[in-house]
C-alpha cells in the first residue's frame, strides 16, 4: 500500500504541486492514479473532492479508500515519472467558503438552542444543513446575523491535534465518539468541530452568509444557505428580478409587496 503525502493539510492554499506517479490502475472510472504526495482533497467529512489537472489528463474526483489516496483520471500516467498538478482553484475556494460558513451556522445554533447538525450536504446549488430541534424565522435571523459579524470580525480559523488526553477535557461538536489522530477546527466565537475538510485561514473570506430558507424536517429544521461568491451570484439574481418586477409594475422596489396585493 503505498502512503501518500497530504499537501492540502500542510497548505490549504497550495494551487499546484509535483509529485512521483507510484501507480496507476485500469478501473471503471478510468484509471486510478496514487501518487506520493497530493493537493488534490479527496471527498470527505461531507465535502466533495477537489478536481483538475494531473500531468495533463483530467482529475475528475479523489477518493481515500482502504487507506490509499486515488486520483480518478481519464487516461493513464507512466509509473514513476514526475508530474505537475493542478487543482480547480475556483472549485476549491467555493468549497472552502461553503464548508466554513456552515460551521458557523452550525456552531451558533448548538451553542445556542443546544441543536446538533445531523445532516449536511454542499450540492452544486446550495448547502443544506439539518438540525435536531425547531427553529422560528427569527431566531433564524439572528444566527444570521451573528454569523455575519464573526466573518466581520475576521479572526484566525484554528486547527490543531490534541492528545487524547486533552481531547477528552475539549468541548467541541462531533456526530461519533473519537480518539486518537483527530483534526479540530475552530472558528473563535463560533464553533469548535472535528473535521478532515479545507477551510479558509481567517473568518472574514467566506465574505458573506445569508441563509435562503428554511423547512420542517424529520422533528426538527433544514435550512439552506449560500456563502462568499455564491451568496452575491444569488444577491445578483434577486436584484436583476426585483429590478424587471419594480419596471413592470411601476413600482419603488420597496413597495413591491404593497403592489402586488392591489393586483
Amino acid at each position: 500500500m503505498s502512503e501518500t503525502r497530504k499537501l492540502y493539510y500542510e497548505d490549504v492554499y497550495k494551487k499546484e504541486f509535483t509529485a512521483k506517479v507510484l501507480e496507476c490502475r485500469e478501473s471503471k472510472k478510468g484509471y486510478e492514479i496514487i501518487l506520493n504526495q497530493t493537493a488534490f482533497y479527496p471527498e470527505g467529512g461531507g465535502q466533495p473532492s477537489d478536481t483538475g489537472i494531473l500531468g495533463g489528463i483530467n482529475v475528475k474526483e479523489v477518493h481515500e479508500k482502504d487507506g490509499e489516496l486515488i486520483h480518478y483520471t481519464d487516461g493513464p500516467l507512466e509509473v514513476g515519472m514526475d508530474v505537475i498538478g493542478k487543482i480547480n482553484w475556483g472549485r476549491r475556494f467555493d468549497l472552502m467558503q461553503q464548508h466554513s460558513g456552515e460551521h458557523i451556522v452550525s456552531g451558533l445554533v448548538h451553542e445556542a438552542f443546544g441543536y446538533d447538525n445531523v445532516g449536511f450536504h454542499m450540492g452544486s446549488d446550495v448547502i443544506t444543513i439539518d438540525f435536531s430541534g425547531m427553529l422560528d424565522e427569527e431566531q433564524m435571523a439572528e444566527i444570521e446575523a451573528k454569523a455575519n459579524q464573526i466573518i466581520w470580525e475576521n479572526q484566525e480559523v484554528e486547527i490543531f491535534y490534541p492528545t487524547e488526553e486533552e481531547l477528552k477535557n475539549l468541548d467541541y461538536r462531533s456526530k461519533k465518539e473519537l480518539s486518537g489522530w483527530v483534526r479540530i477546527v475552530r472558528f473563535p466565537g463560533a464553533d469548535t468541530c472535528a473535521c478532515c475538510g479545507t477551510h479558509v485561514k481567517q473568518a472574514g473570506e467566506i465574505g458573506l452568509i445569508k441563509i435562503l430558507g428554511m423547512i420542517n424536517y424529520k422533528g426538527g429544521v433544514r435550512i439552506s444557505m449560500l456563502c462568499g461568491r455564491k451568496a452575491m451570484l444569488d444577491y445578483e439574481r434577486k436584484q436583476k428580478t426585483t429590478t424587471a418586477i419594480s419596471v413592470l409594475l411601476s413600482a419603488k422596489p420597496d413597495r413591491l409587496t404593497e403592489s402586488v396585493e392591489k393586483l
